[in-house]
């Protein structure tokens, strides 16, 4: 799932990803382009949404018209399904190639440019270059390293100036030809930049002690032989007996002695900053000027400087030696404040463990007076508490606990579930800790206990599992609380709410006995005429008295049913939904009928008998309350007898719940008091109690484990019941034994 998720990471990247072209004029391998790319990468790296891609020209090798002609037909095949959104040129050839074909390969992209030597700066405001292109030109300065041969080496009597005839080395020989000119009256100035290497070779193995090599560049020689920037300088330099100095940094590494240096670095850093701020920053090639001043910095070898015994001057402030060994004070210096270091370390960990063994003892002390706490504040709560270990044996009590089952604190230590309960009560008991155990879980169930002194309590047990300091299971911690007063008190409010609703009740039993109060009455009457006119029968009288005592049951089931809805519910028990309407409708249903109410009862499932397992009075209670609402209302809101309104009951069911919706259409509720109608005492009508529904809630949610909300929607009310199938409460009458 990991990897799905990481390669789906990889092309949302790449599908949003702001794609870079860097086109480097030469090769891989050659040092002044790898110092480019390599500190291009380092600096666009951190950005994820820059992908960059890096390309060769190779002209060093190879630097014909047809071949550059070839190189664009390459490129325009390969970039046909690329879309860069920013082009890095680095040295001449690229950017020269980029001028060319800005319009085919580059057209409407941004470039950007470094190491650019002999930059022609009128041609490129002319041309308006400077719309699409801008970046850091390449300085050679040739002039200042002349400069500071003359302070290094004042003896200096002659300069061989080493250079080729590529686009770079014949831009430095323009710019050399003014500086000769200049420093001809001082010292002897020899250029070569067209000999075969092995006459180069013999050039520098006669020079004088008095004479220096400034090396410019050399990669082919006047037999077209080309030579990597290393071996060429090599070359040159294992038959020189001279110090040879130059302008580029990467021949340091290979034995030249140094000078005011350009850095391939220092241009990849200035370009990827543009890059940067063009990509990152939102900034256009027109707020980028152009830098024309090179970052170029003296560098020596350390090395090179001792063979030749070349000291520096101070007047040189800003310089840099590489390959400079330690000195023996410094390796000294380095073990002094190693050594400091350490006493410093190992000081502070002497303090830190006596700080550590001080928070021991502390701790310590603290621990026992928490454990003395603790003891305390486990007597004072009045909740029976109790934990055991993972076999079941109780590990220990709060006094309540003890006191609860009539022993000593140190008598229960020790003992368990089969010690007080019954044997299969012990065992459904031991069940749910193997359950707790293994799952690392809470458990609540409801107990009734009954005492040797004929007492009886309801019981809350909570059970949870703890764990040691290592996170090995340690045992289950149980809490009882005392609800008896609780069940109680809402026994006694279900009770008030079950008599405030007598008065709905009462009318309801007046339109039930209604119409068999008038058939008995007819009857009578019919009895009392038949015998004024001598026709009384004994047929007669017999089924007078047979249709008589059918209209007396129906009256005496009405107040039989009337009341078993006031007898309170003492246990859970399971029984019908549809019975439980059934019973409600023989109380009520006169009155729905005669207000012209439409009553439609829906089963969604009418093969399925639904069942509840719970307090059969205590729910028909809230069904009552919940339908009397809508009938009053309802009867409030007719205003002739051609209004129809109706009363829709839904019975249905998943998984986990029954599921039973009450709606109505004689108007919705206020949204500013919906919220509100299930918090006690809050009622709009004149002589309401508030208690009605705010019961209902405690009977569904709390006896029941159900749900209970209403909603309007459009003009409708609905009313809706969740309640469980069964309800997951361990509820048995248990006797407890010493």
């Amino acid at each position: 799932m990991k990897a799905f998720i990481f390669i789906i990471f990889l092309t949302i990247t790449s599908l949003y990803a702001k794609e870079v072209l860097l086109l480097h004029s030469y090769h891989k391998g050659y040092a002044w382009s790898d110092a480019i790319s390599e500190t291009v990468e380092a600096e666009l790296f951190p950005y994820q949404d820059i992908e960059l891609s890096t390309l060769y020209m190779n002209s060093k090798k190879i630097n014909s018209s047809s071949y550059l002609n070839k190189l664009s037909l390459l490129y325009k095949e390969q970039f046909q399904k690329r879309h860069f959104d920013l082009i890095i040129v680095s040295d001449n050839d690229a950017y020269d190639f980029a001028i060319k074909h800005k319009n085919t390969l580059f057209k409407n992209l941004p470039i950007l440019f470094c190491g650019i030597n002999n930059f022609d700066k009128q041609k490129f405001y002319t041309k308006q270059l400077n719309n699409s292109m801008t970046g850091v030109l390449e300085n050679v300065n040739i002039e200042k390293n002349f400069e500071l041969i003359t302070l290094l080496q004042p003896q200096t009597k002659k300069i061989l100036i080493l250079n080729d005839k590529s686009k770079t080395g014949l831009a430095l020989k323009k710019d050399l030809n003014p500086i000769i000119e200049k420093y001809k009256s001082i010292m002897e100035v020899e250029y070569i930049d067209n000999m075969n290497i092995e006459n180069i070779q013999n050039k520098v193995s006669t020079l004088d002690k008095d004479t220096v090599i400034l090396f410019l560049l050399f990669s082919k020689d006047k037999k077209n032989r080309y030579f990597t920037y290393k071996k060429g300088f090599k070359k040159i330099k294992e038959h020189s007996t001279v110090p040879i100095y130059g302008v580029w940094d990467f021949y340091l590494e290979s034995g030249l002695l140094g000078g005011l240096l350009t850095t391939g670095k220092e241009q990849g850093k200035i370009v990827s900053k543009m890059a940067i701020d063009i990509l990152e920053n939102n900034k256009t090639i027109k707020d980028l000027p152009l830098v024309e001043k090179s970052p170029n910095h003296y560098m020596f070898s350390y090395q090179e400087l001792k063979k030749h015994n070349i000291t520096l001057t101070d007047k040189l402030l800003n310089y840099t030696i590489i390959n400079k060994p330690k000195s023996i004070y410094e390796e000294y210096t380095e073990f002094v404040l190693l050594s400091i270091v350490s006493i410093i370390i190992l000081t502070v960990l002497v303090i830190l463990m006596r700080i550590n063994i001080q928070k021991r003892k502390k701790v310590e002390k603290d621990l026992q007076n928490r454990i003395k706490f603790d003891k305390v504040l486990l007597n004072t709560i009045p909740s029976a508490i109790y934990y055991k270990n993972k076999d079941g044996k109780i590990l220990g009590s709060n006094q309540a606990f003890a006191d609860l089952f009539q022993l000593d604190i140190q008598e229960i230590i020790g003992k368990t579930a089969h010690d007080l309960y019954p044997y299969e009560i012990a065992v459904k008991n031991e069940n749910v800790d193997k359950k707790l155990l293994k799952n690392l879980g809470q458990d609540n169930s409801e107990l009734t206990l009954h005492f040797p002194n004929s007492t009886m309590k309801h019981i809350v047990l909570s059970k949870a599992v703890y764990l040691n300091t290592d996170g090995s299971i340690g045992g289950i911690v149980c809490i009882m609380d005392d609800i008896t007063e609780r069940l109680q008190q809402k026994q006694f409010l279900i009770q008030q709410a079950k008599l405030a609703e007598m008065g709905d009740m009462i009318a309801a039993i007046a339109h039930q006995w209604n119409e068999p109060l008038v058939e008995l009455s007819a009857q009578v009457q019919d009895i009392q005429t038949s015998y004024l006119l001598d026709e009384l029968e004994s047929l007669s009288m017999d089924t007078f008295v047979n249709e008589s005592m059918i209209q007396i049951k129906y009256m005496s089931k009405t107040l039989t049913d009337f009341r078993n809805f006031l007898k309170p519910s003492t246990k859970r028990v399971l029984f019908s939904i549809k019975k439980s309407f059934d019973e409600i409708f023989e109380i009520i249903g006169k009155q729905i009928f005669y207000l012209n109410i439409d009553l439609e009862v829906l089963y969604k499932n009418p093969q399925t008998e639904p069942l509840i397992y719970g307090y059969e009075n205590e729910f028909k209670q809230v069904l009552l309350n919940i339908i009397n609402n809508a009938k009053n209302k309802i009867s409030e809101n007719i205003q002739d007898d051609f209004d129809r309104f109706k009363i829709t009951i839904v019975v249905d069911s998943n998984e986990k719940y029954n599921i039973i919706k009450i709606i109505d259409n004689g108007g919705k509720i206020d949204d500013k008091i919906i919220i509100n109608i299930f918090d006690p005492y809050f009622t709009t009508k004149k002589e309401g109690t508030g208690f009605g529904l705010y019961m209902a809630k405690v009977i569904i949610e709390d006896k029941m484990k159900g749900i209970i909300k209403v909603q309007n929607e459009n003009d409708s009310v609905v009313f809706t019941l969740k309640i469980p199938h069964t309800i997951g409460v361990l509820h048995e009458n248990i006797t407890t034994r010493r």
